[in-house]
C-alpha cells in the first residue's frame, strides 16, 4: 500500500526533463511567504524551405516513463506531413504545457495548409498549359478547314460560271443570295472536365470555336454569344465591341456637319395665334405665346415698365409683347366670355304656345295670398309669418278646361319694392288687387307704377266685395287718379270684381286672364337649352343652395350644367310647386333648383351651357367684374379714407332666409339711415346664423338680426361666450320699428340750442388766486347764472364755458338785463381780455324722429 502511494510521486518528477525545446525556470512569489518554481519553454525559429523541398524533422520528445499513458506512434507515411504527438492527459499537463502545444499544433497545420495550395495552383498552371495547347490545336485545325472549304467553293463558282455564260443579269442577285453563308460543319472538340467549379466558366469560354471558324457550334454559343466578358473585350480574335450610342450620335453629327457644311440647323420659330383679353398678367401671356416670362419682363423693362410676372398689363401692350416676339394677336373682349341671351333669337316656326305668368300686386292685406289660395284651394296665409307674405312664391293652377296659369305672389309691404318690381318684369300679366274697403293705398300706386314701367297689361281685382262697407264704384273712380281706365268707364283696363273668401268672381277672374292671355299669342321654343329667372333662392340646411326660378324658354332637364349669376351648377333635382320631383321642366313652369355651388341673387338670369368649363368661365368672369365694382365704390384717397365726419355708424350683421328678404331688410336699413346715423351692414347672407357671422359681429360689437332663421349650436356657445346681441324677427314691420328705436336710442334726444343773451367785456381784473373776473356791458336779452356761454375773440370761438357766478357792483344775482354792467366769473378759463364777446344759451331736449 505504501508503494502505491510512493508511485506517483516518482512519476511527477521526470515531466519537465528532457522536452523538445529550450526551458528555463522562472520563481513566483505568492502572499504569506509562499513562492513556486514554473517550467517556461522557449519557442523555436520557424525555418522556411522552398517549394518541393521537405522540412526537417523535427526530434521526436522523449518517451514518458508511465507506458500506460502513453500509445506508440503509427509508422511515417509517404507524405512530407509530420504526424502529431500524442497529447498527453489532462491530468498530467500543465498550463504552460497545453498553450505549447496548442502553438506546436497550430504552427504544423499552417504548414500543412500551405503545401497543398501550392501544389494545389501547380496542378491547375498545368491544366492550364494543356487547355491552351489544346485551343491552339483546335484554332489551327479549323482555320485548315476554312481554307479548303473557301478554296472548294472557288472551284464550283468558277466551274459554274463556264458552264453558264450567257445567264440573265437578273439571276445574279438569286445567285448571290444562294451563295451567300455556307452550312458550317459540325468539328465535336474534346471538353476536359474542369476540376474546380470557379473554373468551369473559363473552360467553356476556351472551348467556344471562332465565328469564323469551320465548327457549327451549338444554340448554346449563339445564345451566349452577346455576353460580353473582359477577355472577350480585350481580345481582338473574338470581335470588336458593339458602338455605343454616344458613338454613334457623334458619327451622325458629323456626316450632318459634313452635308450641310456647319453645326446643326437651329430650329424654325413656331408662330402661334395668341387670343390677347382686355387684360392679362404677364405670366399668362408667356405661358400663351410659348415664351419666358423672363423674356418678356426684360422686353417690358426696355419699355420702361417696370413690371413683375404676376402684374396685369393693358391689351395694347400685350399687342406689342406678341409682335415683338413674332405672333399673331387676336383680341377679344372680355365681354365676350359672358353670355348674352339678346343674340339669341329663336326662329318663329319653333315657337309654341305657353302657359300664361300672372303676377298677383298690391297693398299689403288686401287679399292677394288669399285670393291665390282660392284659387289653388289651399291656404299659403296660415303658413306665413304675421299673416303677410313675406316671399314670392311662384304656383301653377290648372283651371276647369285644363289649361295652366302660372301665379306669382309678391309681398306687399313697402320694404318688399324690389320684390315687387322683379315679379312684374317677368311676367306677362299683372292681376292689381285692391280691397274694396280700403281703396287706393300707397303700395297700389306703385304696384301700378311698376306694371306701367314693364309694359304689362293689367287686370283689376277687387277684393273682399263681401264686406258690408265694401264700394267698388268707390275704386273705379280713384283708379281714374293714376291713369288706370276701367271697361266700365270705357277704358282698356279689364276689372272684376271678387271675393275670396266667399269664392265668388273666381271664375270669371280665370276668364279674363285667359282671354288676356289669346289676345297676346303668349309662345316660347321648348325644344332648346333652358333660360329661366331667378324669383327667389335661400339655403336650405338639408339640400344646400336653393333657386326658385320661372323657366323662359326651353326646357330645363336633370342633368343639365348652368350658370346663374355669380354661381354655377349642375341640375341635381326639379321639385315643382307641389313637393314633387320632376325630370324636366318647361316653358312658364316654376320650379326649384337644386345643385348650385352658392346662393343666387334673386332676378339673375340661368343659362344652361355645354360643360361645367364654360359655366365655370362665365361664374368667374362675373365675379371678377362684382368684385371690381365693389372695390371701385371703397374709398381711393388717403383723405377720403381718413377723413373723419361727425356721422354716427350702427353696425349690424342680417341673416335671413331667402334672398328676397335680404334685399327688402338690407334696402330698408339704408332707408333709416340719415345725416346724423347711418346704418353699415358688416354683412347680409342667406341661411342660418353661423360661427363667423358670431364672430364678425363680436369683433364689430354688432348685434345679429336673424330673420326667420336661428343660429347653430356652435354659434350658440359663441353668442353665449362673447355676449353677441341677437334680434329674432319674422315680420319685416317690427324689424324696422325696433330698428327704428335703437338708432333713435343711439342718438339720443335732440339738443336744441336757444341764444339768451350777448354781452361785451369791457375789463378784466382779478377774482381770487387763480380765476379772473369779466367786467361785461350786457347788450341784448339777458344774462343768467348757470347758463352755457360762448366767449369769442375777432368771431372766433375761444372757449364754450358755463357762467359761474354773476354779481352787480357787491351784490350776487340770479340774472342782468340789457343795458346794465355786471360782473361774471367763467368756469374753467381764464384767457379773457378786454374786447371780447360773450354769447349766452340755453339748451333744450326734444325727441328725435328719423
Amino acid at each position: 500500500m505504501s508503494e502505491e502511494n510512493e508511485t506517483p510521486k516518482r512519476t511527477r518528477k521526470p515531466l519537465g526533463l528532457k522536452r523538445a525545446v529550450e526551458s528555463g525556470e522562472v520563481k513566483q512569489t505568492f502572499s504569506h511567504g509562499r513562492t513556486n518554481k514554473v517550467a517556461v519553454e522557449v519557442k523555436r525559429r520557424r525555418k522556411l524551405v522552398k517549394p518541393g523541398e521537405e522540412p526537417a524533422p523535427t526530434p521526436a520528445p522523449a518517451p514518458e516513463p508511465a507506458p500506460e499513458a502513453k500509445k506508440p506512434e503509427p509508422a511515417p507515411a509517404p507524405a512530407p506531413k509530420k504526424p502529431a504527438p500524442k497529447k498527453p492527459a489532462a491530468s498530467d499537463e500543465t498550463p504552460q504545457e497545453r498553450v505549447a502545444r496548442m502553438q506546436r499544433e497550430a504552427e504544423e497545420e499552417r504548414l500543412r495548409l500551405a503545401e497543398e495550395a501550392r501544389k494545389r495552383e501547380e496542378e491547375q498552371a498545368r491544366q492550364a498549359a494543356e487547355d491552351e495547347k489544346k485551343r491552339a490545336e483546335e484554332k489551327k485545325k479549323a482555320e485548315e478547314e476554312a481554307a479548303k472549304q473557301s478554296k472548294a467553293e472557288k472551284e464550283a463558282a468558277a466551274k459554274a460560271e463556264a458552264e453558264a455564260p450567257a445567264a440573265a443579269p437578273e439571276a445574279a442577285p438569286a445567285e448571290e443570295t444562294a451563295k451567300a453563308p455556307s452550312p458550317r460543319k459540325f468539328t465535336p472538340v474534346a471538353r476536359p472536365e474542369p476540376k474546380r467549379p470557379e473554373k468551369k466558366k473559363d473552360d467553356k469560354k476556351a472551348a467556344r470555336p471562332e465565328r469564323g471558324g469551320a465548327s457549327g457550334g451549338g444554340g448554346a454559343d449563339k445564345r451566349r454569344s452577346g455576353k460580353l466578358t473582359v477577355n472577350k473585350a480585350l481580345n481582338e480574335d473574338e470581335g470588336r465591341r458593339a458602338r455605343s450610342l454616344a458613338a454613334l450620335k457623334r458619327a451622325r453629327e458629323k456626316e450632318r456637319r459634313a452635308q450641310g457644311g456647319g453645326s446643326s440647323q437651329p430650329r424654325e420659330k413656331q408662330v402661334r395665334d395668341v387670343i390677347v383679353p382686355e387684360a392679362i398678367t404677364v405670366g399668362e401671356l408667356a405661358k400663351r405665346m410659348g415664351e419666358k416670362g423672363a423674356d418678356l419682363v426684360k422686353e417690358l423693362f426696355n419699355l420702361d415698365m417696370m413690371v413683375t410676372v404676376n402684374q396685369t398689363i393693358d391689351q395694347d401692350t400685350a399687342e406689342l409683347l406678341v409682335e415683338q416676339f413674332g405672333h399673331n394677336i387676336q383680341k377679344v373682349s372680355e365681354s365676350d366670355v359672358d353670355i348674352s341671351a339678346e343674340e339669341d333669337v329663336d326662329p318663329e316656326e319653333t315657337m309654341k304656345p305657353r302657359p300664361p305668368v300672372v303676377v298677383v300686386m298690391g297693398h299689403v292685406d288686401h287679399g292677394k295670398t288669399s285670393l291665390l289660395d282660392a284659387l289653388r284651394k289651399t291656404n299659403v296665409t296660415r303658413g306665413e309669418a304675421g299673416g303677410i307674405t313675406q316671399h314670392i312664391g311662384a304656383y301653377q293652377v290648372t283651371t276647369k278646361d285644363k289649361s295652366k296659369i302660372t301665379f306669382l305672389d309678391t309681398p306687399g309691404h313697402a320694404a318688399f319694392s324690389e320684390m315687387r318690381a322683379r315679379g312684374a318684369n317677368v311676367t306677362d300679366i299683372v292681376v292689381l288687387v285692391v280691397a274694396a274697403d280700403d281703396g287706393i293705398m300707397p303700395q297700389t300706386i306703385e304696384a301700378i307704377n311698376h306694371a306701367k314701367a314693364a309694359n304689362v297689361p293689367m287686370i283689376v281685382a277687387i277684393n273682399k266685395i263681401d264686406k258690408p262697407e265694401a264700394n267698388p264704384q268707390n275704386i273705379r273712380n280713384r283708379l281714374l287718379e293714376h291713369e288706370v281706365i276701367v271697361e266700365e268707364m270705357s277704358g282698356d283696363v279689364q276689372d272684376v270684381e271678387v271675393s275670396a273668401k266667399e269664392g265668388t268672381g273666381l271664375e270669371e277672374l280665370i276668364e279674363k286672364i285667359n282671354l288676356q292671355a289669346e289676345l297676346m299669342e303668349l309662345k316660347a321654343r321648348p325644344d332648346r337649352d333652358a333660360e329661366a329667372t331667378v324669383v327667389e333662392a335661400q339655403l336650405d340646411k338639408g339640400r344646400g343652395p336653393v333657386a326658385t326660378v320661372l323657366i323662359n324658354r326651353g326646357t330645363l332637364k336633370r342633368g343639365d350644367t348652368f350658370v346663374v349669376g355669380t354661381q354655377s351648377g349642375k341640375v341635381r333635382a326639379l321639385i315643382d310647386d307641389q313637393g314633387k320631383q320632376v325630370k324636366e321642366a318647361g316653358p312658364s313652369v316654376p320650379v326649384e333648383v337644386l345643385g348650385l355651388s352658392g346662393v343666387p341673387s334673386a332676378g339673375d338670369m340661368l343659362t344652361v351651357v355645354e360643360n361645367e368649363q364654360r359655366a365655370r368661365e362665365v361664374a368667374q368672369y362675373r365675379q371678377e367684374k362684382a368684385t371690381e365694382k365693389r372695390t371701385a365704390l371703397a374709398p381711393t384717397s388717403f383723405d377720403t379714407m381718413f377723413n373723419k365726419s361727425n356721422v354716427i355708424e350702427w353696425p349690424v350683421v342680417v341673416k335671413a332666409d331667402v334672398q328676397g328678404s335680404v334685399e327688402a331688410i338690407t334696402s330698408a336699413l339704408h332707408n333709416l339711415s340719415n345725416d346724423d346715423i347711418k346704418v353699415r351692414v358688416l354683412h347680409a347672407g342667406v341661411g342660418a346664423i353661423t360661427e363667423t357671422d358670431v364672430q364678425l359681429a363680436a369683433g364689430s360689437k354688432a348685434p345679429i338680426i336673424g330673420f326667420n332663421v336661428r343660429p347653430n349650436a356652435k354659434a350658440r356657445e359663441l353668442v353665449k361666450r362673447d355676449g353677441v346681441r341677437m334680434m329674432y324677427h319674422d315680420v319685416i314691420y317690427h324689424l324696422t320699428d325696433e330698428i327704428t328705436k335703437e338708432l333713435l336710442g343711439e342718438l339720443g334726444p335732440l339738443k336744441v340750442e336757444n341764444v339768451v343773451g350777448r354781452a361785451e367785456v369791457k375789463q378784466v381784473f382779478p377774482a381770487g388766486k387763480r380765476d379772473k373776473a369779466a367786467g361785461l356791458l350786457v347788450e341784448e336779452g339777458v344774462i343768467r347764472k348757470g347758463l352755457h356761454a360762448r366767449l369769442t375773440r375777432d368771431d372766433v370761438i375761444v372757449s364754450a364755458t358755463v357762467i359761474q357766478s354773476l354779481r352787480r357792483f357787491k351784490d350776487d344775482v340770479d340774472e342782468v338785463r340789457a343795458g346794465l354792467e355786471c360782473g361774471v366769473v367763467l368756469e374753467d378759463t381764464n384767457d379773457i381780455k378786454a374786447g371780447d364777446q360773450l354769447e349766452v344759451y340755453e339748451v333744450k331736449e326734444e325727441e328725435r324722429t328719423l
